[in-house]
């Protein structure tokens, strides 16, 4: 089972830059979008009335910010939009699909912000999800993906001494992953990649794409229950169509969902 997520930076962009031909390329099994800066009607069709998906959108309140999307040919057993807080929820930034034997969680992480006007906004977010999280877990196994927001360590983006006080490289937001992850959570893509240089997001400015200077800030994360499901985690670091790389997943779930 392939499970993709990928932060697009507005939907509607990323399908002018060829997202069709990639859904035809890779044809996952459910493939979770964050930042769509779009309501349903504003969708573009193709991808609206696309074939073989069941489709679920929750965008912003704010027009043309944030949202999230998920496409699953799978048909869940339910779905739930937010984590029941409205500050976060108006932002559009979690969609929950629970399936026979696990929860998908794609979630799109606040921004900290240049200056840090909204890491106080962030770290609360941080907080509310695990617990939001730790919930679902008493019931079935969690994958959470989506845009984190944070590198965890200093492998995870070029330049770490100039960043340590910066959006999504702060002591506490590093320190929240710590304790998420520490708290029965996995990290996929370091099961198999133990090194630095791989990064999910890369700024437009100073051509850094090119020149490989980025941050790893996208995840696909597991509940430890099902770590040995897991049999690989990458970043698709070619594919273009946003300033973030989609990030894939390969479960063999056997009997999680049937």
């Amino acid at each position: 089972m392939l499970l993709i997520s990928w932060n697009v930076n507005g939907i509607r962009a990323c399908i002018r830059n060829g997202f069709l031909d990639f859904l035809e390329k890779y044809k996952p099994d459910i493939i979770a979008l964050q930042e769509i800066k779009a309501r349903e009607d504003e969708v573009p069709m193709e991808l609206r009335y696309y074939q073989g998906y069941h489709k679920y959108w929750n965008p912003a309140k704010r027009k043309g910010y944030a949202g999230t999307a998920l496409l699953t040919k799978i048909k869940p057993l339910n779905v739930k939009f937010g984590i029941g807080i409205e500050e976060f929820d108006s932002e559009g930034r979690v969609i929950t699909a629970e399936y026979n034997d696990f929860y998908l969680v794609n979630a799109y992480f606040p921004n900290a912000q240049h200056g840090l006007t909204r890491l106080d906004f962030k770290l609360q977010f941080d907080r509310e999800i695990h617990t939001y999280l730790n919930n679902l877990r008493r019931s079935k196994p969690v994958v959470l993906c989506g845009d984190f927001n944070v590198a965890h360590k200093e492998i995870d983006l070029a330049n770490p001494k100039q960043n340590v006080k910066n959006a999504g490289f702060t002591p506490e937001e590093r320190a929240w992953m710590d304790e998420f992850l520490e708290d029965g959570y996995v990290d996929t893509f370091r099961i198999f990649t133990k090194d630095g240089g791989h990064y999910t997001w890369w700024t437009y400015r100073f051509n850094a794409r090119a020149r490989n200077i980025g941050w790893r800030v996208d995840y696909f994360v597991v509940s430890e229950e099902i770590r040995d499901k897991v049999k690989r985690s990458y970043i698709l670091q070619n594919v273009m169509g946003s300033d973030h790389a989609p990030i894939a997943l390969e479960l063999d779930l056997g009997l999680v969902m049937k």
